[in-house]
Protein backbone atom coordinates (compact mmCIF):
# COMPACT_ATOMS: atom_id res chain seq x y z
CA UNK A 1 0.00 0.00 0.00
CA UNK A 2 1.30 3.15 -0.88
CA UNK A 3 1.58 6.20 1.70
CA UNK A 4 -0.82 8.78 -0.26
CA UNK A 5 -3.50 5.75 0.02
CA UNK A 6 -2.98 5.16 3.72
CA UNK A 7 -3.10 8.94 4.04
CA UNK A 8 -6.62 9.08 2.41
CA UNK A 9 -7.68 5.79 4.73
CA UNK A 10 -6.96 7.50 7.84
CA UNK A 11 -8.34 10.64 6.61
CA UNK A 12 -11.93 9.63 5.82
CA UNK A 13 -11.99 7.28 8.93
CA UNK A 14 -10.34 9.72 11.61
CA UNK A 15 -13.08 10.92 13.47
CA UNK A 16 -13.75 7.41 13.89
CA UNK A 17 -10.41 7.03 15.74
CA UNK A 18 -11.15 9.74 17.77
CA UNK A 19 -14.69 9.59 18.66
CA UNK A 20 -13.64 6.42 20.97
CA UNK A 21 -10.17 7.53 21.71
CA UNK A 22 -11.68 10.56 23.40
CA UNK A 23 -13.96 8.26 25.32
CA UNK A 24 -11.73 6.34 26.42
CA UNK A 25 -8.62 8.61 27.75
CA UNK A 26 -8.73 11.02 31.00
CA UNK A 27 -7.09 13.56 29.22
CA UNK A 28 -5.73 15.48 25.73
CA UNK A 29 -2.32 13.67 25.98
CA UNK A 30 -3.51 10.35 26.56
CA UNK A 31 -6.31 10.30 23.66
CA UNK A 32 -2.99 12.13 21.44
CA UNK A 33 -1.24 8.73 21.98
CA UNK A 34 -4.30 6.38 22.04
CA UNK A 35 -4.92 8.10 18.65
CA UNK A 36 -1.23 7.68 17.54
CA UNK A 37 -1.06 3.91 18.05
CA UNK A 38 -4.60 2.73 16.53
CA UNK A 39 -3.28 4.95 13.81
CA UNK A 40 -0.56 2.96 13.90
CA UNK A 41 -2.09 -0.51 14.51
CA UNK A 42 -4.15 0.27 11.35
CA UNK A 43 -0.88 0.87 9.11
CA UNK A 44 0.55 -2.30 10.13
CA UNK A 45 -2.55 -4.22 9.56
CA UNK A 46 -3.59 -3.00 6.38
CA UNK A 47 -1.70 -5.94 4.53
CA UNK A 48 -4.53 -8.03 6.74
CA UNK A 49 -7.33 -6.49 5.61
CA UNK A 50 -9.52 -9.10 3.71
CA UNK A 51 -12.56 -6.98 2.61
CA UNK A 52 -14.99 -9.66 4.67
CA UNK A 53 -16.24 -6.17 6.31
CA UNK A 54 -16.29 -2.13 5.57
CA UNK A 55 -13.11 -0.84 5.71
CA UNK A 56 -14.75 1.75 8.85
CA UNK A 57 -15.93 -1.26 10.32
CA UNK A 58 -12.59 -2.91 10.19
CA UNK A 59 -11.01 0.14 11.60
CA UNK A 60 -13.53 0.52 14.85
CA UNK A 61 -12.85 -2.96 15.72
CA UNK A 62 -8.61 -1.93 16.06
CA UNK A 63 -9.22 1.30 17.38
CA UNK A 64 -11.27 -0.06 19.82
CA UNK A 65 -8.76 -3.01 20.72
CA UNK A 66 -6.34 -0.58 20.91
CA UNK A 67 -7.91 1.48 23.87
CA UNK A 68 -8.91 -1.60 25.61
CA UNK A 69 -5.45 -3.16 25.53
CA UNK A 70 -4.39 -0.06 26.79
CA UNK A 71 -6.63 -0.04 29.66
CA UNK A 72 -5.91 -3.40 30.61
CA UNK A 73 -2.43 -2.83 30.13
CA UNK A 74 -2.14 -0.17 32.67
CA UNK A 75 -5.05 -1.42 34.91
CA UNK A 76 -5.96 2.43 35.78
CA UNK A 77 -9.17 3.65 36.91
CA UNK A 78 -10.68 6.43 34.54
CA UNK A 79 -11.20 9.75 36.66
CA UNK A 80 -14.93 10.59 35.94
CA UNK A 81 -16.35 14.44 36.89
CA UNK A 82 -19.62 14.75 38.14
CA UNK A 83 -22.67 15.42 35.44
CA UNK A 84 -24.80 18.37 36.83
CA UNK A 85 -27.42 18.38 33.65
CA UNK A 86 -29.58 15.14 33.08
CA UNK A 87 -30.39 16.25 29.57
CA UNK A 88 -26.81 15.41 27.40
CA UNK A 89 -28.31 13.37 24.47
CA UNK A 90 -26.72 15.31 21.71
CA UNK A 91 -25.05 15.15 18.56
CA UNK A 92 -21.30 15.71 18.40
CA UNK A 93 -21.63 17.96 15.07
CA UNK A 94 -23.28 20.78 16.49
CA UNK A 95 -20.22 21.38 18.64
CA UNK A 96 -21.57 22.83 21.53
CA UNK A 97 -18.19 21.50 23.50
CA UNK A 98 -19.67 21.33 26.72
CA UNK A 99 -22.30 18.44 26.18
CA UNK A 100 -20.47 16.89 24.62
CA UNK A 101 -18.15 16.53 27.03
CA UNK A 102 -20.83 15.94 29.35
CA UNK A 103 -21.89 12.79 27.30
CA UNK A 104 -18.25 11.81 27.44
CA UNK A 105 -17.97 11.64 31.44
CA UNK A 106 -21.24 9.84 30.90
CA UNK A 107 -19.77 7.38 28.95
CA UNK A 108 -16.13 6.92 31.20
CA UNK A 109 -18.56 5.81 34.06
CA UNK A 110 -19.91 2.78 31.71
CA UNK A 111 -18.47 -0.49 31.96
CA UNK A 112 -15.85 -0.85 28.79
CA UNK A 113 -18.01 -2.96 26.71
CA UNK A 114 -21.11 -0.72 27.45
CA UNK A 115 -19.54 1.79 26.18
CA UNK A 116 -18.20 0.47 23.38
CA UNK A 117 -21.77 -0.53 22.70
CA UNK A 118 -23.30 3.61 23.04
CA UNK A 119 -20.48 4.56 21.03
CA UNK A 120 -21.52 2.58 18.22
CA UNK A 121 -25.22 3.23 18.70
CA UNK A 122 -24.21 6.56 18.58
CA UNK A 123 -22.32 6.14 15.37
CA UNK A 124 -25.47 4.42 14.16
CA UNK A 125 -24.08 0.92 13.28
CA UNK A 126 -26.23 -1.94 12.58
CA UNK A 127 -26.32 -4.58 15.51
CA UNK A 128 -24.58 -6.78 12.50
CA UNK A 129 -21.44 -4.17 12.47
CA UNK A 130 -21.56 -4.07 16.43
CA UNK A 131 -21.40 -7.78 16.84
CA UNK A 132 -18.49 -8.20 14.31
CA UNK A 133 -16.46 -5.02 15.98
CA UNK A 134 -17.32 -6.74 19.55
CA UNK A 135 -16.59 -10.31 18.87
CA UNK A 136 -20.29 -11.30 19.88
CA UNK A 137 -23.68 -12.48 18.29
CA UNK A 138 -26.02 -9.99 17.18
CA UNK A 139 -29.01 -11.48 19.30
CA UNK A 140 -26.94 -10.65 22.26
CA UNK A 141 -25.75 -7.14 20.78
CA UNK A 142 -29.65 -6.31 21.40
CA UNK A 143 -29.84 -7.26 24.97
CA UNK A 144 -26.23 -6.00 25.88
CA UNK A 145 -27.22 -2.37 24.16
CA UNK A 146 -30.27 -2.31 25.87
CA UNK A 147 -28.74 -2.78 29.82
CA UNK A 148 -26.41 -0.17 28.45
CA UNK A 149 -28.73 2.39 27.64
CA UNK A 150 -30.66 1.92 30.42
CA UNK A 151 -27.24 2.52 32.71
CA UNK A 152 -26.22 5.37 30.52
CA UNK A 153 -29.45 7.17 31.35
CA UNK A 154 -29.81 5.95 35.12
CA UNK A 155 -25.87 7.69 34.98
CA UNK A 156 -26.87 10.73 33.29
CA UNK A 157 -30.24 11.35 35.49
CA UNK A 158 -27.82 11.24 38.64
CA UNK A 159 -29.67 8.17 40.19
Amino acid sequence: MQNKEFVEILEENKQIIYKICRAYSKDEWEMEDLFQEASYQVWKSMKNFEGRSKLSTWIYRITLNVCLGELNKSKRKIQTTQIDNPNIWVDESNNDEEQVAMLYAALKKLSKTDRALIMLFLDDKSYKEMAEILGISTSHVGVKLLRAKKELKRIIDGK
